[in-house]
């Protein structure tokens, strides 16, 4: 594999498609993967996944990146349970219309509103931590021996806790939270990593 960097400003159009041809044209025949791998193929292939996850549960929770995810689970849902979204990015809201966008897009007649967006626990943008977060992963490792990293997982997991001290939920409710992976994440958290004892 051969990396061919770009710089910011560039990078800031990439959704432009001229601008995907101009960059994509010295390697074709090519390929282009969306930022976060979000297109109709990964939100159908994430409906499909919910075909294989128990229903008895009443709340479906993800980590929302680029929202690709989250629009597949809602998708596969059908309408049914509600779903909560944790954008890991300062200032989410964004993603309302991305999700709507790629729901849209992916061969469903439904309108879905069943789901919705916390956009309270970014804890200060994409890729960032604080104290607090990194306690809690720490923590949540050593009572439940399942890890967590500070981009996406940790930021949903602690945003649940926080919302069932607060008495968010019902009494009684069942939440099913999506573990979607990405702890190769903890390798740009060196500290983070040493204090979770995984050597």
């Amino acid at each position: 594999m051969q990396l061919h960097f770009i710089d910011r400003k560039t990078y800031r159009t990439i959704q432009d498609i001229k601008i995907q041809q101009e960059l994509s044209l010295p390697f074709q025949p090519a390929y282009i993967i969306p930022e976060g791998g979000s297109n109709h193929l990964a939100v159908n292939s994430c409906a499909e996944y919910t075909k294989t996850i128990p229903t008895d549960y009443d709340i479906i929770t993800c980590a929302c990146g680029t929202g690709g995810t989250l629009a597949g689970i809602i998708k596969g849902m059908d309408g049914k349970k509600n779903i909560i979204g944790f954008p890991v990015l300062k200032g989410g809201d964004f993603l309302y219309s991305d999700i709507q966008n790629f729901l849209s897009n992916s061969s469903t007649q439904l309108n879905f509103n069943n789901w919705t967006l916390n956009t309270d626990y970014h804890f200060g943008g994409y890729g960032r931590t604080t104290e607090q977060l990194n306690d809690f992963i720490i923590n949540f490792y050593q009572q439940h021996n399942i890890l967590l990293e500070p981009v996406y997982t940790g930021k949903m997991m602690f945003a649940i806790f926080d919302l069932i001290k607060k008495a968010y939920f019902k009494k009684g409710t069942k939440i099913l939270a999506i573990h979607s992976g990405g702890i190769q994440g903890l390798e740009g958290f060196p500290k983070l990593k040493e204090s979770l004892h995984l050597d």
